[in-house]
């Protein structure tokens, strides 16, 4: 089976893109440079393709109970329009996929949500609603339409400025953490203001047809996933498939350091085990390491003591192009590795001095 392809692949050809594989999508990982890229988003405003994330929309009278049943936090909570981050887990609590939720307007009275698993999962997440749904005896429908949407992200913070003029200032309506339907480029788009950069934004869901004109409306550098990643990893943010995997690198929430997902008060898949995870500790958290010698941290290496005693593993790292320094994340020991600890990064086996710190990196 080949990759899966964005709508606009043949556009960013066309800008001269060069592609990657990512969670079963062709993507465009670089336009210009990464460094450019990057700096374009933290200083002015840069415009991402982020069509391989999924979107699955669940409507009907239990839409809320099914929501609220497979996803940690409280949908309960929501209001049209509102979003709300969560984590998917399974019975043991371990995380199979992080997800913005958004609750939209009403479906003939009934509540409305859309869900974003990350690229590749939206298969896996439609197969375990429905799955989940009929055993329940749950009165929802459950509608994978990844298919159907462009997602284009505009960050930075000149996005409010750029988005307003796009949209006749439609979108300075929208708060942070909210979404509405607005007219971007006279195009009907379910814009949310959300992001995965640090910085203020939007995303933008548009009909495929459409991807090319709200992709044009914007004059801005484009970006692709190498700056996405880079801007993602300095203010500590997950990647799925990487900080963690239900396979490879099984994690709960309290490990991944978004426990503040989790309402102990809902009923949903794995509570009884976070549950007892949240009383007992864990035994690794999810920190920062900033290397005080040169070399660049990446997945997989370990972190060790002074004595050479392992203390952990990194799952990302980079040389951040904000700081000018290498930086990286992963699960180190809780008791002797906090933040403020002097460890060592094995780079090619080579031990490298660093700083134990708590995620962002940057101020933002």
């Amino acid at each position: 089976m080949g990759l899966r392809k964005p709508p606009l692949r043949e556009t960013h050809a066309d800008s001269d893109a060069s592609f990657t594989e990512f969670g079963g999508w062709e993507m465009p990982v670089e336009f210009d440079s990464i460094r450019t890229e990057h700096a374009a988003v933290r200083e002015s405003v840069g415009i991402f393709d982020v069509s391989h994330m999924g979107e699955i929309q669940v409507a009907g009278p239990d839409a809320t109970a099914l929501m609220g049943r497979l996803t940690t936090n409280d949908v309960a909570e929501l209001d049209p329009g509102d979003t709300q981050y969560a984590c998917i887990t399974d019975e043991a609590g371990v995380i199979l996929d992080d997800t913005m939720v958004f609750r939209l307007p009403d479906s003939g009275g009934d509540p409305h949500y859309l869900f974003i698993p990350n690229a590749g999962h939206d298969a896996e997440m439609y197969e375990r609603w429905v799955t989940h749904r009929d055993e329940w005896g749950f009165d929802a429908t459950v509608e994978d339409t990844t298919e159907e949407w462009a997602m284009l992200a505009l960050q930075g913070p000149d996005a409010p400025e750029l988005a307003a003029e796009a949209s006749d200032g439609a979108t300075a309506d929208v708060d942070r953490f909210e979404a509405a339907f607005c007219e971007v480029a006279g195009v009907r788009s379910f814009t949310a203001r959300t992001g995965y950069t640090g910085e203020d934004g939007f995303e933008f869901l548009v009909p495929c047809e459409e991807a090319e004109t709200v992709w044009s409306a914007f004059d801005c550098q484009p970006c692709g996933l190498g700056a996405r990643d880079t801007l993602r990893l300095e203010m500590g943010f997950l990647l799925s498939g990487e900080d963690f995997d239900p396979e490879d690198e099984p994690r709960t929430p309290y490990e991944a350091g978004v426990g503040w997902t989790v309402d102990l008060d809902t009923e949903f898949v794995g509570r009884d085990a976070l549950e007892a995870v949240e009383r007992e500790g864990v035994d690794e958290r999810f920190r920062g390491v900033v290397l005080q010698q040169r070399g660049v941290p990446r997945h997989g290496y370990e972190v060790v003591d002074a004595d050479g005693d392992h203390l952990g593993h990194l799952t990302s790292g980079t040389m951040s192009p904000t700081l000018g320094e290498p930086i990286g994340l992963g699960y180190l020991s809780t008791d002797r590795a906090p933040p403020g600890t002097r460890v060592r990064v094995l780079v090619r086996g080579e031990p490298k001095h660093a700083n134990v710190v708590t995620p962002p990196f940057i101020d933002r």
